[in-house]
This record gives C-alpha cells, structure tokens and sequence, in this order.
C-alpha cells in the first residue's frame, strides 16, 4: 500500500537512547538494593514504591499513575548524590569511571524506560500529568549528567594516555562516543551559552512530548458510526467484525458485522480497511482528509509546535557551531548532509519514471472499469484502485488471504526461521515476568545448548483507547557485563515488541495482512540485533551505539525472508482448514512484490527528503512555510498534484516526537544494507539449506552479535567481504533489470 500505510510502521524509535539512557547498573555484593538504600525518614511508601525495586522485571502489573511522582523523585535524588560522589573521587580509568557512571545511568534508563513505556501502551490522563510534571527534574538531572566536567576530563584522560592502546576497540568506540556526545550535549559551551543549550533542551522535550499527545488525542477523536451498510460496501468481513467490535465497545451492545452499527475511527486496521476497500468515495474522502490533517486544528494543533520544535533545534545547532540541524544530526551518524542527499536523489532519479509508468497504468484501469473518477484520480482513490488493479493483475485479493495468515502460525513460521538461520529456540515464558495488559506474551531465547540468552514481551493487538499507533521495538534491559542481576554473569537483555493489528474477533484468532506479516518480521529484526548481541560492553551491546542510519539494516533484513517460499508455506496455513496457501497464490505474491515500485519508492523518499530540507535548508519565520516546503518536495516526488491540504507534518510523529530528525533518510541508507546483505543469502542459494545456516551463522557473528562496539561499515564489510551496493536494492525493487 501507499504512503499513509507505511507510516504506520515503527512510529515511534526503536529505543529511547540519548546520553543518560546509554550504561548500566550492577549491585555489588557489598550493596543492598535501591529500596534498602531509601533513607528511613522517607515515607514507607517511597520504600514500597514497585518503581524503586530492585527487580528482575519490570513490575509491569503494578506500576502506576501515582509512582511516578515520588518514586522518580526519590530516584533521582539518590542519583545525584550518587553523581556528586562519583566526580569527587573519579579516575581515569575504566574500573573508577566507566563502572560507577554505568550503575547511575542504567537505574535511570530501566525506571524511566518502564514508566514512557507504560504511557505508549496503557495511556491515562493521570500517567500524562505525572510524566509532564516530572519530565523537566529527569532532564535536569540528564543536562548535570552529560555537561560533567570530571567525568568529560576523565574520558578524555582515558584517550590520552599509555594506557589506550591497550583497550578494546568497543572500549574505545565508547570513550570516543563519550567525548563526542559531551561536546554535541554543550559540555564546551561557554556558561551563558550552556544555559541557553539546557534551556532549549528542555523546551524541546517538551514540545515533543505534547507533539505526540496531540496525534494521539486527535486518533481518538474520530468516531464515525455508519448504521447503512451501503455505506460500507467492500469492507472484508474481518474489518467490518473489528467496526462492530468497536462499535460494541463503545456501547453499541447489540452491533454486529453483518447487522451494524459499524464505528470507523483512525486507528490503524479501521483507517487502512476504509482507504484500501470501500467502494464509497465520499467515506474514503472523509477519512483520508481526517487523517492527513490530524492534529492540524483547534487545541489540538501541531503547526505551532513544528515550528517552534524547527526554530530551537536551528538555535541548538548554532550554538555548537554547526550550519543547520541536519550537520549536527549526521555528526553521529555514517552519513554526511552531501551523501545523504545524493544517495536520495539517485534513487528518486531510478524510481521516477517507474511511477509515471504506475499512474498510467492505473488510470487505464480505472477507465476500463468504467469509474466516473477515471478523469480526476485523487489522493483517496489511488490506494482503493491500486488494490482493485493488483487484485485484477495478479487475482491475489489480500483480505482473502487473511485466513492463510493467522497470529499462531504467523509466530511459529518467524521461530522456525530464525532457528534455521541463526540456531536459536523461541519458548514461551508467560507468567515468568509481570506484563501489562492480558494479551501481552512472554518468550525466553535460548542458545543451541538450551540456555537462556534473552527475552521479550510481545503487545500485537490495536487498544486505540490507551494505546500509541504503530509498531515499534526497544530495549527493557540490555546485555550488560556489570548489570548482572545475580552479579555472577552478565545481564541478558530483555526487549519488548509492540504491533497494533487487528484482534480476534469472536471465535477466530488475528487474522493478518500480508502487510502485517511483514511488519512483525521487521520489528523482530530490531529485536533480533538487540538479543543476540555478544556485546558485553552495555554502552555499545545489541542496538546501543550503532549509528542511526545503520539500525534498520537487520529489520528490513528480515523483511525479505516473508517471500521466502518455505518460510511463507510455513506460515500461511488457513486457520481452519490447515490448508496450505495454494503454490500459483504464492507465485503471484512473488509476482506481485514490485507492484508499484516506483510509487512506493518514491513515497518513502519524500518524506526523507522532505526531513532534510525542514533541517538543512529550511528557515523559521522566513519566507516559505513548512506546508509550502512539504508542497514543493511534494512536486519532486509525487506525479500528481500533491494535496493541497495535506497537513500530514502534524502527524509525523518519526521526526517530530521520535529519533528520526534529519535522519529519516536512514530507511533508505539502511535499506541498501539489507538488500545487499540479503543478496548474501541469494548468492549462497536460498534453498540450499546448509549454506543458509553458514551464512546465517556469519550474519548472527557480525550484524547481530558486534553491536555498537564496531563501525557498521567495518561490520557489513565483515560479514559481506566488501563496500555495499544499491544494486541490489533496486534489483529487488524491479527498478534494474536482472542482470543474466
């Protein structure tokens, strides 16, 4: 499907990483645990607090709105004396710096990461109140952390002395990433500077905070009950259960699939079955023009906070001395502005013509089916006639595949794969740590000999009421050597998958889209990189210290393998029969895999290039708005006209409320890893199991296991033997042809 479909994947980043959530905790065995540690004079109701635990899991269960606030508090004051102590007797040296600076940040991480993680998950107005009103203390204290002078000199001591030559080179990536991330964090600033830096740190957490609040709020808003069913004509049985299933919910006892009444909102399986199936214009009309103006409006409003969010990411960039935002972005980053910008060009270039050739086509469609729009195609009809057209070309009708695609059997296919590629077992551990929500499943990884080497929640069901759209992973735990909980080993990480499709409805389990399928590889791909690591180094273990333009290669990675005919004959079973998928089906989802190419391609580049022109070229308050930047990229990669209205910017949650400022380009750097990493396979021959393993195997050893303690490029040159290529990313695309 189009844009406003590959949006909804991994909206929010695969980890919330940042100077003070990058280490670790260990308690030695002289040490109690926090909640021991609380001073007698505070209440017992600090010291009962679930969030100052000393806890394997996260008390998932039990946490609430009203810990937030004491429970953090008390937190952080012990952090603080904790910090104030450490930069009194620091050394330069990595048992005396590294260690204790470690155990402060990790504690940090793991509550904090809880208490946000709980808010994308099981939203209340109460949680909102206490995070917005303790946010600005963590920060505070996250600014005293990162603009640590004696910690800053120690490093730097570290780096200068005889002593360097002789560290690892994970080691020495963390020290020259410490020494960087202080300066990038105003550590160098002089004081007045330093307090405008911190100041515009905390206005922009905020401002992101409320960015996507207003999105979800503005998601919620929309409930449009339909009690005519012609009005919802062509909706597939399942999503006309899930309006009624909704509709019931919202007290509507009576509603049914067949009888109504049907509730529509923007929540992701609504929202995608009404703009791909409905055969009523005026309902896909409404609710594409909904969508791509949330929160664009009244209170709920994103424009202002775009724009101020732009000004002061322009003014933090300036204060360190670089041009623009985006400089300052890909200081981090494999990239530069110039390589980022020509890699998207060269691919906007090889993507252009395909998607002329794709409208053409469809318009000739559309006359041939007699449609009055035939003549004035627009934005809701192109998703609607795209999938009538591939529906006619390839007879593949995807809500008829739902029934191939089943949750269970869609999770024991992904295990199976990943046990033949990089021999791990995938076990159900539920009841082992608390969750939050009934529907939330719990895995142990275990390693060839039966041991455990991670785990991870996965949350597959769409909850719009308390729940954040999209799909994402991030880290709960990561591998830790001086994080061990029994203070023996190390610590293994523990991850959590979120996906938001459509739940079971009465008797039959989840049935997926094809689309679905994919997104859970893709998401399982994060995951995979974070709990296979063999990273002992917590600050570069699994996804920690990769640079960001590199951490899509294992999910787009894993994309591939859900056209793997035996791994998607493993899968697509019909939940009631058993029945296999039937061979000429899969041959025309082989068929049908660069439908629309161009179209697709380019979708994705506009919203790269857009990202970068609002963080490199961009100036606030100058002649151009944002909405007339987003229309003149608009012209560059969409053959028609762009929306005129289209304020889709107010719903960009990736790089307004995300990790993905002046880095959505990422997507399509790190596409071009995974298609070339992908091509291994492919050359090895995908069904020559033997050398799948072998590969597999140095897959796992290089991408998987080395984290951050490595340069990515030396990473894939490691396991690839060479550069990469985009080659094989527009062979995969249809955009080249096969060479003979």
């Amino acid at each position: 499907m189009a844009t406003l479909v590959h949006t909804l994947r991994s909206s929010t980043p695969k980890s919330r990483l940042s100077s003070i959530h990058l280490s670790f905790r260990r308690r030695s065995p002289a040490v109690a645990s926090f909640s021991d540690q609380v001073p007698s004079s505070i209440s017992t109701t600090i010291k009962d607090n679930p969030l100052l635990k000393d806890f394997k899991f996260p008390p998932f269960d039990v946490i609430d709105a009203s810990h937030v606030r004491p429970g953090m508090r008390a937190l952080l004051k012990k952090l603080d004396n904790d910090l104030t102590e450490l930069e009194k007797t620091v050394e330069p040296t990595w048992l005396k710096l590294s260690e204790p600076l470690e155990r402060i940040i990790d504690r940090l991480s793991v509550v904090w990461g809880a208490v946000n993680h709980l808010k994308a998950v099981k939203d209340t107005p109460e949680l909102r109140s206490a995070i917005e009103e303790i946010q600005p203390e963590k920060i505070a204290f996250g600014i005293k952390l990162d603009q640590s002078k004696p910690i800053y000199n120690a490093f730097k001591a570290i780096k200068e002395s005889h002593d360097w030559a002789t560290l690892s080179n994970a080691r020495k990536r963390i020290v020259e990433s410490s020494i960087k991330e202080a300066v990038l964090r105003g550590i160098s600033l002089e004081a007045n500077e330093r307090e405008e830096f911190n100041n515009i740190q905390q206005e922009l957490a905020k401002l992101s905070k409320k960015y996507g609040e207003n999105i979800m709020d503005a998601t919620k808003k929309y409930r449009k009950l339909i009690t005519d069913k012609k009005e919802i004509e062509g909706l597939p049985a399942t999503a006309r259960g899930f309006a009624a299933q909704t509709a019931s919910s919202e007290g509507h006892e009576n509603a049914t699939a067949e009888n109504g009444p049907w509730m529509i909102t923007l929540d992701a399986p609504s929202f995608v079955s009404v703009i791909q199936h409905a055969k009523n214009r005026a309902l896909r009309e409404e609710i594409y023009r909904v969508y791509v103006t949330r929160a664009s409006s009244g209170d709920l409003d994103n424009t202002p906070i775009i724009d101020q969010i732009l000004k002061l990411r322009l003014a933090k960039a300036k204060l360190l001395g670089y041009n623009n935002y985006a400089e300052l972005s890909m200081a981090t980053k494999m990239a530069t502005v110039g390589k980022a910008e020509e890699l998207l060009e060269k691919l906007r270039s090889a993507s252009w013509n395909a998607a002329v050739q794709d409208m053409e086509e469809l318009k000739e469609f559309v006359r041939s089916q007699g449609a009055p729009e035939a003549d004035e195609l627009t934005h809701w009809d192109i998703t609607f006639w795209s999938e009538r057209l591939r529906e006619s070309k390839y007879e593949i009708h995807e809500e008829e595949l739902r029934p191939y695609f089943s949750l269970p059997k869609v999770m024991d296919g992904l295990f199976n794969l990943v046990k033949m590629l990089f021999d791990i077992d995938v076990v159900p551990a539920d009841g082992l740590a608390p969750v939050w929500n009934t529907d939330v499943k719990f895995y142990c990884i275990k390693d060839s000999s039966g041991s455990p080497i991670s785990y991870f929640y996965f949350d597959p069901y769409s909850r719009p009421s308390e729940k954040q759209g999209g799909a994402w992973m991030d880290e709960v735990f990561a591998r830790s050597r001086v994080c061990s909980h029994d203070n023996t080993s190390v610590r293994l990480p523990v991850a959590h998958i979120v996906c938001n499709q459509m739940p079971p409805v009465g008797d039959k389990p989840s049935l997926m889209t094809f689309y679905e399928v994919s997104t859970i590889f893709h998401e399982f791909g994060h995951a995979l990189q974070h709990m296979l690591t063999k990273q002992d180094e917590g600050l570069v273990a699994g996804i920690r210290g990769i640079e960001w333009d590199a951490i899509e290669l294992p999910s787009q990675f894993m994309e591939n393998w859900c056209y793997h005919r035996d791994t998607l004959m493993g899968i697509a079973k019909h939940y009631e029969t058993g029945e296999c998928l039937p061979e000429d089906i899969y041959q025309k989802l082989l068929a049908a895999k660069t439908f629309r190419a161009g179209t697709q391609s380019l979708y994705q580049l506009k919203y790269a290039i857009l990202d970068l022109e609002l963080h490199s070229k961009y100036v606030p308050g100058g002649p151009e708005s944002i909405y007339d930047v987003d229309q003149r990229v608009g012209k560059m990669t969409e053959v028609i006209p762009p929306f005129p209205e289209d304020r889709f910017l107010c719903g960009f949650n990736h790089i307004f409320a995300g990790a993905y400022a002046a880095g959505y380009y990422s997507y399509k750097w790190a596409e071009v890893l995974s298609a070339d990493a992908f091509s291994a396979f492919e050359d090895a021959g995908l069904n020559d199991y033997k050398a799948l393993r072998d590969t597999g195997h140095r897959f796992k050893e290089t991408v998987l296991a080395l984290g951050g303690g490595k340069h990515p490029l030396e990473v894939f040159i490691e396991f690839r033997g060479r550069e990469p290529s985009p080659e094989p990313l527009l062979r995969h695309n249809g955009l080249v042809q096969t060479t003979a």
